[in-house]
């Protein structure tokens, strides 16, 4: 199985609004399903296919994992977004993007249409340093500072460490100091998904970046589950298979990629 892998350090102007850089260039079909892990994040993706085709689009949260065949000729390089950047940017709350793959130009912000505009005709090869020159310009001023803070200090203490265990829901509202209900607006409007939802991603996905690393028991306490057989059925439930199909390559059948959608 192929999974696409951050390949390239975020550029330090680029880091308060964007958490992850990857890109990824195919000349030949990835032996294997492309494997795309469930993600509570927005990522805007610049690609570019053999046949000159050239998209700048929007893609929402995935709650569940995606297989599919791997295509040739292929670059891209996908911006995933720091937490409360979506709006801002795309002039939409993240909730509205799950599960979708947009064009920024179809979407209603004039951010995402002039971004657009600027990056369409790059090559991905080099298009980092020149979208980290515009992007913090169209963002600066378009941004709640403080309603960004709570969000990323929500996000932080939900997401798996595995040197402690991730907070409850309730704890985060409170140490916070908002509502369990304010603290899901912020999530649904700033990441797309509840802050409970949120973290069942996160420790999936963390099991998938290191199992192998302890036994099963050990790695179900060190990413917050109450057991194994808790963690099972939550891998199962986002990745489609238990953790041991996964990982000894008994995969879910491919299917097409996500067809582009407009709003």
């Amino acid at each position: 199985m192929t999974i696409a892998e951050p390949l390239t350090t975020t550029p330090e102007a680029l880091r308060p609004w964007v958490a992850e850089v990857r890109t990824m260039f195919f000349t030949d079909p990835p032996q294997g399903p492309f494997v795309q892990l469930p993600d509570a994040g927005t990522k805007v993706v610049l690609r570019v296919t053999g046949d000159g085709r050239r998209d700048v689009l929007a893609v929402g949260p995935r709650v569940r994992a995606a297989y599919h065949d791997g295509k040739a000729h292929i670059a891209c390089v996908e911006l995933r977004l720091a937490p409360g950047t979506a709006r801002p940017l795309l002039g939409v709350p993240a909730a509205g993007l799950v599960g979708r793959v947009v064009p920024l130009d179809a979407l209603p912000g004039g951010t995402a249409r002039r971004f657009s505009r600027e990056v369409r005709w790059l090559d991905p090869r080099e298009a980092l340093p020149r979208m980290a020159e515009v992007l913090p310009g169209l963002l600066s001023e378009r941004a709640d500072p403080v309603r960004t803070a709570l969000l990323r200090a929500g996000v932080d203490a939900l997401s798996v460490r595995l040197d402690r265990a991730p907070a409850q829901v309730r704890e985060v509202a409170r140490e916070l100091a908002v509502s369990e209900r304010q603290l899901r607006n912020l999530f649904t409007d700033g990441v797309g998904v509840s802050p409970k939802h949120y973290a069942r991603i996160d420790r999936v996905r963390t099991v998938a970046a290191h199992a192998g690393s302890a036994g099963w028991s050990e790695l179900a306490a060190a990413t917050g589950y109450f057991d194994q057989a808790h963690m099972t059925t939550d891998f199962r439930a986002l990745m489609g298979v238990p953790p041991r199909s996964y990982f000894t390559g008994r995969l879910p059948a491919t299917t097409p990629c996500q067809s582009i959608r407009r709003l």
